[in-house]
């Protein structure tokens, strides 16, 4: 009798959407806490514009000739929202406990799994709540939209391309995030615990949340080439935001070569995470060791 030795390949697509309802499964077990989680996200979020709202009472854009008035930095907002809030929901749970995978030896079992370790480590468990802000994010992308739609000077025009670009340099900036994140999370197999490593992820991450013309004079130009070409959390909303707040034509000179560069920055990070996250467990000693 013939028997076939070759391996079979799991589906990662249907072990994934196995996690993602276990999780769900998981968080509708303790309803009212789930429902807390995202009323409390929301609240924040719908704060945030209220503040913004009340600063746009004051200035009628961010910065002189920027192109950010109130409703185009509401579409940046809602492209932060929808980015952050899929990062949140699909990765930050997972490489917040990398360090107790490590600490208890859960890492041993992953990596004898006939899957890639980096994929289970980074997609066991979805946070359902956090995806309550990309809704939001979407709503008030809509709202925004239709506001510079009915402006009296220079409306905003819908162009074809944007159905296509919009979600990619969407993607582009939630793998920037995650391979930041990772990486940081690897840092655990030689450090045993990083904390503050994701603290620091949270201030570096701030810079993205503000359109990045307020970084080009003075003090802010070494953060402005620093988080753009070293570390590129800048690109990350201002990319995909700038496409579709403003008009694709015309467009400064650096605007497209930026939109480049974005595309590659997102290709060189998931691979600089993934160097680093294969040189992290060939580090790694089991937990019984």
């Amino acid at each position: 009798m013939m028997v076939d030795a070759k391996p079979k390949h799991p589906n990662y697509w249907l072990v994934f959407l196995t996690f993602a309802r276990n999780s769900l499964v998981r968080d509708m077990m303790f309803r009212a806490n789930f429902l807390l989680e995202a009323v409390s996200s929301l609240s924040w979020a719908i704060m945030n514009v209220g503040f913004y709202w009340i600063i746009f009472e004051h200035a009628s854009s961010i910065g002189v000739n920027t192109g950010w008035g109130k409703y185009e930095f509401f579409v940046f907002m809602g492209t932060t929202w929808i980015i952050n809030s899929i990062v949140q929901a699909f990765f930050m749970p997972n490489s917040e406990e990398f360090s107790e995978l490590i600490r208890t030896g859960g890492l041993d079992f992953a990596m004898l799994k006939p899957m890639d370790t980096q994929f289970l480590v980074s997609l066991r468990k979805v946070n359902w709540s956090s995806l309550s802000n990309l809704l939001l994010g979407c709503v008030l992308l809509a709202i925004s939209l239709s506001h510079l739609m009915h402006r009296p000077e220079h409306p905003w025009v819908f162009h074809p391309s944007i159905l296509f670009l919009y979600p990619i340099y969407i993607l582009c900036g939630v793998a920037i995030l995650y391979s930041l994140m990772i990486c940081l999370a690897a840092t655990s197999v030689w450090l045993g615990r990083n904390q503050t490593l994701y603290d620091f992820w949270f201030y570096i991450t701030n810079f993205s949340r503000y359109p990045m013309e307020i970084y080009s004079k003075g003090w802010g130009l070494p953060l402005l080439l620093l988080f753009t070409f070293i570390i590129p959390v800048l690109v990350v909303v201002n990319v995909p935001a700038r496409m579709l707040a403003q008009p694709l034509s015309p467009r400064a000179s650096w605007e497209w070569p930026l939109a480049g560069f974005t595309l590659l920055a997102a290709v060189l990070s998931v691979l600089g995470s993934r160097w680093v996250f294969t040189r992290a467990l060939r580090s790694y000693r089991s937990a019984s060791s």
